[in-house]
């Protein structure tokens, strides 16, 4: 069966990560990505290392599979005419500059919508298209801070930390591709096109779910919980003999499950605790007295007798524990290719599984100005 997006143009005038990511679960979904690259820089993922393997970054390999890149400056009267000219019969155009910046060149919705009516437009910006904010740059760093993320990530007496990985970015290039092909839905009904605007200060906000849920209902300031659950006790880490053993008992039957497992029918029948909300309540009492439990045994033993009694567990695995698990390589989430300088290279994968139009690795994230002829 035909890709999903098979039908799909995208002109991709993003940089760094929030774009491309966007953009790269459109192409592996069939779309086809032109991804417009400055003459002698190209994006500055580029430039991202190390580690780099054939003068190519790990960053920029990782965010632009699926791609053709071309070298356009658009700033020239030339370069700006090609752009129109692709533009003309493109599906979706998606940028990152700082809001109002391509609308000063003649590159606007606005302006791009009269010579496309179908064209979907979608800009991704750090603070968005409007408020007092919308001339800042953005960056996933700041994001994290000023979405109030950090505040509650880190130990209960330590400094808020930064999310190891960019969530804001990743979170943008998710919810702007979901709104893509929301658009692309209307698109089909309508022949219309329409313009997005997606902010990494609103999207890495959404990332707080319940947290954000606790104060909007509450009015009372979300604490950090270290590696705990505001709502659900016990669910987080405990140190065990050798290592780390992550415990998640959602309901008030699993955490009796768990005191049979650990021979504590007393914190099973202690008014402080028979219920979730007590726990809750009573995290301080109940946390440290099962952390002395699970310093008994090594993570390996505890893993095998915790799964074997159903309740939630695993390891806190490195990244190349997780990676090298047998089930995630039995789900296929390592994707190879051969790339033109580097040889064979791994990617990690699409998380999106369709039956009968599977995300797909079509071509290796591409030298720079590559596709220039092709395009």
């Amino acid at each position: 069966m035909e890709a999903v997006l098979s039908d799909v143009v995208v002109i991709d005038l993003s940089r760094v990560l929030a774009g491309p990511y966007c953009t790269m679960i459109l192409g592996d979904l069939g779309a086809t990505i032109i991804k417009v690259e400055q003459p002698g820089k190209g994006d500055d993922t580029r430039s991202f290392g190390p580690p780099y393997i054939a003068g190519e970054s790990a960053y920029y390999l990782g965010l632009n599979r699926n791609k053709r890149s071309i070298l356009l400056d658009f700033s020239t009267p030339e370069g700006k005419q090609r752009l129109l000219n692709l533009v003309s019969t493109a599906t979706v155009l998606v940028e990152n500059f700082r809001p109002g910046a391509l609308g000063r060149q003649g590159l606007g919705y606005e302006d791009l919508r009269a010579i496309n009516p179908g064209l979907i437009y979608c800009s991704i910006s750090g603070y968005g298209q409007s408020g007092p904010y919308a001339p800042r740059p953005g960056y996933d760093f700041v994001a994290q801070a000023e979405s109030g993320l950090m505040s509650v990530t880190g130990e209960i007496e330590g400094e808020p930390q930064r999310v190891g990985s960019p969530v804001g970015d990743v979170s943008a290039g998710m919810f702007a591709c979901m709104a893509v092909l929301a658009a692309l839905r209307v698109r089909d009904r309508t022949g219309k096109g329409q313009y997005i605007d997606i902010s990494l200060l609103e999207t890495t906000m959404s990332l707080l779910a319940n947290v954000s849920s606790n104060y909007l209902i509450s009015g009372e300031e979300a604490p950090r919980f270290g590696n705990g659950h505001p709502n659900i006790v016990p669910y987080q880490a405990f140190r065990t003999r050798d290592g780390y053993v992550v415990v998640s008992c959602g309901n008030d039957r699993l955490y009796q499950v768990l005191c049979d497992l650990l021979g504590r029918e007393d914190l099973a029948a202690d008014p402080r605790f028979t219920t979730n909300p007590q726990r809750v309540r009573n995290r301080k009492e109940l946390v440290p007295v099962l952390q002395e439990e699970f310093l008994q045994r090594t993570t390996d033993e505890w893993l095998r007798e915790l799964r074997a009694t159903g309740i939630p567990c695993g390891p806190i695995n490195t990244v190349s524990q997780a990676f090298n698990d047998p089930h995630i390589q039995a789900r296929g989430f390592v994707w190879e290719c051969e790339h033109p300088t580097a040889g064979r290279i791994k990617l990690s994968g699409s998380p999106i599984h369709l039956a009968e139009t599977p995300a797909r690795l079509y071509k290796a994230p591409p030298l720079l100005g590559e596709d220039d002829d092709t395009v």
